[in-house]
Formats: structure tokens, C-alpha cells, sequence
């Protein structure tokens, strides 16, 4: 069974940052490409990062220059490094594996950039 679990969400001041981890369980990780997406309220889901099984990276234009996606292959984890946030960046942040996703959704976890 395919498993996603999401964390280090949170509540950040504009300008601050967060660090997200994805921990994927049921898939060859190692051989995947992983993606991190995100759902504002009223938004469709969007690719915000994504991270090739050679380590090639994409990002959505929105966060070139302020997010780092990675990913440790011994720990099944990928992580999204979020600097200078700002109140767009607001959403539920999600990982899957596949660009477009192959499995089903983790409960994701919540950003709020606020003041």
C-alpha cells in the first residue's frame, strides 16, 4: 500500500521560511520522481517542485529562487526548503510520486504565511 506522510507545516510571519518532509512508504523511491504540489482554498492542485530519481529539478515559476526541493533516497523522504514566504504561498502541501501523481493523496500538510 502506497503512503504518503506530510509534515512541517505551519504558521509563518511573511519573509520567514519552513522546512517540509515527505515520507513515502509502498513505491521504489529510489526510482521515482517526486513532486511536491499545492491546493489553495478555492484553487485547483498545482506542481510546485519536482525532483527527478537523478536529481534534476523543476519548479513552478511562482518559487524559483526561494524554494529547494531535495530528497534522501535512504530515508524515502523528499523535502521542500520554503524561503521568503509570502501569503500566496498559503495552501495545503502535498507530495506524490509522478509527474502527473500516481497515487492516491497523503493528508498533506498546512502552510499559512500570515502577520
Amino acid at each position: 500500500q502506497v503512503q504518503f506522510v506530510e509534515s512541517g507545516g505551519g504558521l509563518v510571519q511573511p519573509g520567514g521560511s519552513l522546512r517540509l518532509s515527505c515520507t513515502a512508504s509502498g513505491i521504489a523511491f529510489r526510482f521515482n520522481t517526486m513532486g511536491w504540489y499545492r491546493q489553495a482554498p478555492g484553487k485547483q492542485r498545482e506542481l510546485v517542485a519536482s525532483i527527478a530519481s537523478g536529481r534534476t529539478t523543476n519548479y513552478a515559476d511562482s518559487v524559483k529562487g526561494r524554494f529547494i526541493i531535495s530528497r534522501d533516497n535512504a530515508k524515502n523522504t523528499v523535502y521542500l526548503q520554503m524561503n521568503s514566504l509570502k501569503p500566496e504561498d498559503t495552501a495545503v502541501y502535498y507530495c506524490n510520486a509522478g509527474i502527473p501523481p500516481t497515487f492516491t493523496w497523503g493528508q498533506g500538510t498546512q502552510v499559512t504565511v500570515s502577520s
